[in-house]
C-alpha cells in the first residue's frame, strides 16, 4: 500500500471509528464494539510503514554468489 492510500484508508477509518466511538453513549452501546476495533486498525493503516519495504528473495539470493 502506497503512501497516499494509506494515509486516506487510514484517516478515513480513524475518524469513522472516532465518531462511532463519541456516538455510543447517546446511540446504543453497540457502536463502540465497531468503534474501537475501526480505531484501532485505522491507526495500524496510518503508522505501519514496515509494509511498505521489499525484502529480497532468499533464493535468488543464493544463486548469486
Amino acid at each position: 500500500m502506497n503512501t497516499l492510500s494509506r494515509t486516506i484508508s487510514g484517516t478515513l477509518l480513524v475518524v469513522i471509528g472516532l465518531v462511532l466511538i463519541v456516538f455510543a453513549p447517546s446511540a446504543h452501546f453497540v457502536t463502540l464494539i465497531y468503534g474501537i476495533p475501526l480505531f484501532i486498525l485505522g491507526f495500524f493503516i496510518l503508522y505501519n510503514k514496515k509494509e511498505d519495504d521489499i525484502e529480497e528473495r532468499k533464493d535468488l539470493k543464493k544463486g548469486r554468489k
